[in-house]
């Protein structure tokens, strides 16, 4: 199983070391992996993997406010996650630019976290694998270092987590067109997580808001 953190615009450097020593501390052969805010980056050695959140599909250059490759590279990252509902609905990205981002992922053989996930318009219309159909369409299914995390829009942070009989019919659909892990995010939390873990096709989770504090984390860990 697949344990992802999504430590979203949270975490200082400070708070941050102490998240890590305590997931250090504490983990075992489990495999967890971290996407913090570029802000957070410790240049040392931890028991689970460091991604990034966000990235400019460059080497570096004149992108204000950007993070480019060498400075991901300074850091070891090779794990990046692509395709947030909140990058995409907030941030304006565009499935052209996140191929673009994709793209660039796959010629440096990064590990992709890429995300998909449909509204609950979307959800409520019935619409939902229509929608992420379009979504898969966008990247190369086949990329061998490639893991698809299904986040419903509609239970991001919203404590309306889809069942488990929800979450296994679409990660079926999605299992149909590829044969990359696959996880589950959306309001995970201690009360759904084992239930989760255990759907056919279910490799794992992508946990927000329930993973920003490190002992609340492991705990789910446990739990699954």
């Amino acid at each position: 199983m697949i344990f992802a953190a999504n430590l979203k615009c949270n975490h200082t450097r400070d708070s941050f070391n102490e998240y890590a020593k305590i997931l250090n501390e504490n983990l075992k052969d489990e495999n967890v992996l971290v996407f913090a805010p570029a802000t957070t980056f410790l240049n040392e050695e931890f028991k689970f993997t460091l991604g990034a959140q966000n990235f400019y599909p460059c080497e570096s250059g004149s992108y204000t406010g950007e993070i480019g490759k060498a400075m991901l590279d300074e850091f070891n990252i090779k794990t990046v996650l692509i395709g947030h509902s909140e990058r995409r609905e907030i941030l304006g990205e565009s499935e052209e630019f996140l191929r673009a981002k994709f793209d660039f992922a796959v010629k440096n053989g990064w590990r992709v976290v890429y995300c998909i996930g449909e509204s609950l318009e979307l959800f409520e219309s019935g619409k939902t694998r229509e929608w992420l159909d379009l979504q898969l369409a966008n990247i190369d299914l086949g990329y061998k270092n490639l893991v698809i995390a299904y986040e419903p829009i509609w239970a991001i942070g919203t404590d309306k987590s889809a069942s488990a009989e929800q979450v296994g019919e679409i990660l079926e659909f999605i299992a149909s067109k590829t044969s990359a892990p696959l996880l589950y995010g959306g309001s995970v939390n201690a009360k759904n997580i084992a239930e989760i873990c255990k759907v056919k096709h279910c490799g794992g989770v992508l946990v927000g808001t329930a993973s920003w504090d490190a002992s609340n984390f492991l705990n789910l860990i446990a739990s699954c």
